[in-house]
């Protein structure tokens, strides 16, 4: 008889990596879970130009959200109209999870009702996916003019014959109401300056073309921090974390700027429910990454998760709040 088969124990080094094949394989669906085909590509709409906040954000989103989902995740800009554009194809899309738009209040909550044929219905052509983040806008004046504060803001003006042009970044926005609405309370004569986006008015702001701009905390930060313009003050109930020296404009006497807007994806309506939820997974642990909510957090944003009924919600009632202050102005849509 033969003498029986010696058993070769595994080795350590075998040992290892046998366990760490293991755990690479379990890892894989968790990491790995492409919307369709994993070789097409997930697109991030976003209605304004490349260099602005809203496309630093999206770009943001979409380096994380590819490792996600296992697939490529690209930002295409469509700007123009205030987002306009960028809406329009979200509705003409497949509404196969591969399109997706990320908008703040502006094109969503604010455009339909200042334009008779913007062109789109956001209740009935597109679907939240979630919700991530929140902000506020803000006023800040240009490194050309000699104002550190609003009062001084208020004072300068009025030493320029009580006139002045504040760049906005799309026109009939909340930012335009809003320097309606600033000119009211300190009796200057205001007038917005729409441009295509925050990138080009930001540029003229840094070239003192114009004296000052009302945007969001993400347009203005970086530029603020480096001292080339000012941010003054900021809609919100409570200063910002990011910019913990400026007041509110309650703080300034200015009651109504309290509603604070929110940064969104939505998606073509028909989505199915479970690439829905699939989306909405994938950005809820990519803002839950501590690199991604220190970025964002340092671009103005105070991150937090809405799933899909809560950014239904946080839609509606920012845009009653707005539909109010727009009716009260006595605008009429174009």
């Amino acid at each position: 008889m033969s003498a029986p088969a010696i058993r070769r124990l595994p080795t350590r080094r075998l040992v290892l990596a046998t366990a760490a094949a293991l755990a690479a394989g379990a890892a894989l669906p968790a990491l790995a879970q492409p919307i369709g085909n994993a070789a097409t590509p997930v697109r991030i709409l976003v209605g304004f130009p490349p260099g602005g906040g809203t496309d630093a954000i999206a770009r943001a989103l979409a380096d994380k959200l590819k490792d996600q989902l296992g697939q490529p995740v690209v930002v295409e800009n469509r700007a123009g109209a205030g987002g306009q554009i960028a809406a329009q194809a979200l509705k003409a899309a497949p509404a196969d999870g591969h399109t997706l738009f990320l908008s703040h209040d502006h094109t969503i909550s604010i455009l339909p009702q200042v334009t008779k044929a913007p062109g789109f219905e956001p209740a009935k052509d597109f679907v939240p996916v979630a919700g991530f983040a929140t902000f506020v806008n803000a006023l800040a004046v240009s490194g050309g003019t000699p104002a550190r504060s609003l009062p001084e803001y208020v004072t300068w003006v009025k030493s320029q014959g009580g006139k002045g042009n504040v760049g906005v970044p799309a026109p009939a926005s909340v930012p335009e109401f809003a320097v309606k609405v600033i000119g009211q309370k300190w009796g200057l004569d205001l007038a917005a300056a729409p441009y295509r986006g925050s990138a080009p008015m930001m540029a003229d702001m840094l070239g003192n073309q114009i004296g000052a701009g009302v945007g969001s905390i993400p347009d203005f930060i970086e530029n603020h921090k480096a001292g080339k313009i000012r941010v003054v003050a900021v809609m919100g109930n409570a200063r910002q974390a990011a910019l913990p020296e400026v007041p509110t404009f309650a703080e300034l006497g200015l009651a109504g700027f309290e509603d604070v807007p929110y940064y969104g994806l939505f998606a073509p309506a028909g989505t199915p429910q479970p690439v829905l939820d699939r989306l909405g997974d994938a950005v809820a642990k990519v803002i839950a990454q501590p690199d991604v909510r220190e970025r964002l957090t340092a671009m103005g944003l105070a991150v937090g998760y809405m799933p899909q009924q809560q950014l239904a919600q946080r839609e509606r009632a920012y845009t009653a709040t707005w539909a109010r202050i727009i009716k009260a102005s006595g605008f009429q849509p174009q």
